[in-house]
């Protein structure tokens, strides 16, 4: 089987502890995507990240996106992916895969009997697997995180 080898991923490490919990101000009002909207100075409570993006603490992990095989699902190159390793994947997850030795993060498709990784680029081509090829499921990516 062959495909593009730009599907690299990189463990993401941190050099030192994170605290446990970190509370940062959350507005109770919505910002505006589209037309602006009058200004309203409400903080309704704290919202700590990890409450937010980690259901599983001791089975997720943090990995950054290389390659632009995941664009149109909105993950580009540089994105720190947040991947829960306790949910089991089903059809249609992205996911992080150890496909013959190789890492790679796409979307998971499970049907008529088969296994297709599918990227969300039309450049790139799906990852049909056979009966030959070796696929290890890591995680299924439920979050990420990206700096402007």
């Amino acid at each position: 089987m062959q495909y593009s080898h730009n599907h690299a991923l990189t463990v993401w490490k941190c050099p030192d502890p994170l605290p446990a919990s970190l509370q940062i101000k959350l507005f109770s009002c919505t910002v505006e995507a589209g037309f602006p909207s009058p200004a309203e100075d409400h903080i309704d409570c704290t919202l700590d990240l990890n409450d937010l993006l980690i259901e599983h603490p001791a089975a997720t992990f943090f990995v950054r996106a290389a390659g632009d095989s995941m664009l149109e699902a909105g993950i580009h190159p540089g994105d720190v992916l947040v991947v829960d390793r306790s949910r089991r994947a089903i059809h249609g997850d992205i996911v992080i895969a150890l496909v013959n030795g190789e890492y790679t993060v796409k979307r998971l498709e499970m049907k008529y009997g088969g296994i297709v990784l599918r990227p969300e680029n039309s450049a790139y081509a799906p990852i049909r697997l056979s009966g030959l090829d070796e696929l290890v499921v890591w995680g299924v990516v439920t979050g990420l995180a990206r700096q402007f």
